[in-house]
């Protein structure tokens, strides 16, 4: 194997003469939900981490050749002309190996969230960013982050500030990079955004928000069915997939690690 794990080099002491011990890893994030619309009670931040993107992206490729499907691929929009393709694509992320996906959700009227956030959404979304990283993050790993762009005010850095405090946090190169890409052009962000859309659809159908749309509500179950999960309600953890709910009852995540705490990356 090309990688080299040796344990007795700290992950800070990484040097670049050590290029053969480090893994490069790709995360891919995107959002469900909107932080500043009071109608939408969660929000949900995922990450689908790979070192290499190629395998996922090629298969996508091939399959919208293979079937003359050549749209954007959004939860919110299916509907009987693309349901099939979904699955597809769910099928493509259980045959992909290497694959890490991580998903953090709150609820805006928790005691957290609204200690923390309730005046200010743009820290939350970085805030909650840095909490997703430090749970996606292994040892020897150099990140890099790709997002879904969204509009934000002209003083927001957000690429900056969160590349700038999460390397200061961990004490060595942790990100790369951070950079941002309208998800309409980027398949793997769609893959992102098909399964925080299943995850936050399944929250708000299993609390009565909801009735359920029959597409929406059967992509979920395929979901499910290949995750063996039942419910997203309490989260999800296997070797591959951390999904992270937090609880709505003020208990717990006081500081930004009670996440890891709570629930233990998957990497």
């Amino acid at each position: 194997m090309f990688f080299k794990n040796n344990k007795e080099i700290k992950t800070e002491d990484l040097k670049l003469s050590d290029y053969d011990q480090i893994w490069t890893k790709f995360c891919f994030l995107d959002e469900s939900g909107s932080l500043n619309n009071k109608t939408e009670p969660y929000f949900t931040l995922g990450i689908l981490k790979m070192s290499q993107p190629f395998y996922l992206q090629s298969q996508i490729l091939y399959e919208r050749t293979k079937n003359n499907f050549h749209d954007e691929i959004k939860f919110n929009k299916l509907s009987s002309n693309n349901i099939k393709f979904a699955k597809i694509i769910i099928d493509s992320i259980f045959n992909t190996k290497s694959l890490n996906f991580y998903s953090y959700t709150t609820h805006k009227n928790s005691k957290y969230f609204l200690n923390n956030f309730s005046n200010n959404e743009w820290k939350a979304y970085e805030d909650i960013t840095l909490k997703l990283m430090n749970a996606v993050l292994a040892k020897h790993e150099i990140l890099i982050l790709i997002a879904d762009h969204i509009v934000t005010p002209r003083d927001i850095k957000y690429e900056v500030n969160v590349k700038k405090i999460f390397n200061n946090t961990k004490g060595r190169l942790s990100i790369a990079g951070v950079c941002r890409f309208d998800s309409k052009s980027n398949d793997l962000l769609q893959v992102t955004d098909l399964l925080i859309g299943a995850i936050t659809y399944d929250l708000k159908i299993q609390t009565k928000l909801v009735s359920g749309d029959k597409y929406k509500i059967e992509l979920i179950n395929y979901l499910k069915e290949n995750l063996g999960a039942i419910s997203f309600m309490n989260g999800f953890k296997n070797h591959d997939f951390n999904i992270f709910v937090e609880k709505d009852n003020g208990e717990i995540l006081e500081n930004k690690d009670d996440v890891i705490n709570e629930k233990g990356p998957s990497s």
